[in-house]
């Protein structure tokens, strides 16, 4: 009888044993597909509000380049403006998503942005009054901060 008793303490240890074994796995894993999902959603975002900033860029440069040629600039202003508004929504969910030196960092492209529609806006601004805005400098600052958030290192890929 005792014999029995301590097998039946041996298949009921293995077998609680086993449960909590699969129950942390279990929970490791969706931890990490948890986390996986949230990267990709980052990342998305990230690549988004980059990509409007640079139209942003690049149709207030369109609008510059316009004025300065002695063309009407109101299509590459419309485009801007309409960037912005993208831009703006856009910047919410990158708050939301991004840890605070991201979040800093697209602060600092905020601002940058904002000089640039503010200097574009301008009557007589052209090519000249644009390019010295530091925004390229600031998306610099905000890809570092992304590729640390989202732990991609930027020095040569491993071997």
């Amino acid at each position: 009888m005792a014999t029995q008793i301590l097998t039946l303490i041996g298949v009921l240890i293995g077998a609680l044993t086993s449960y909590f074994v699969t129950a942390a796995a279990e929970r490791a894993k969706f931890r990490q597909e948890m986390a996986t999902r949230w990267d990709e959603r980052k990342l998305d975002t990230y690549i988004e509000y980059v990509t409007c900033i640079k139209e942003i860029q690049r149709a207030a440069m369109d609008a510059g380049r316009a004025r300065d040629q002695g063309i009407d600039a109101a299509e590459a202003l419309q485009a801007m403006e309409a960037g912005e508004g993208r831009r703006s929504i856009l910047f919410e969910t990158f708050i939301l998503l991004s840890n605070e030196k991201a979040a800093a960092a697209a602060h600092a492209v905020n601002q940058r942005t904002w000089e640039l529609l503010k200097a574009a806006r301008g009557p007589a601004s052209g090519i000249a009054e644009l390019r010295p805005i530091p925004l390229v400098e600031a998306l610099n600052v905000l890809h570092e901060a992304a590729r640390s958030d989202l732990t991609i290192s930027s020095g040569a890929p491993a071997r």
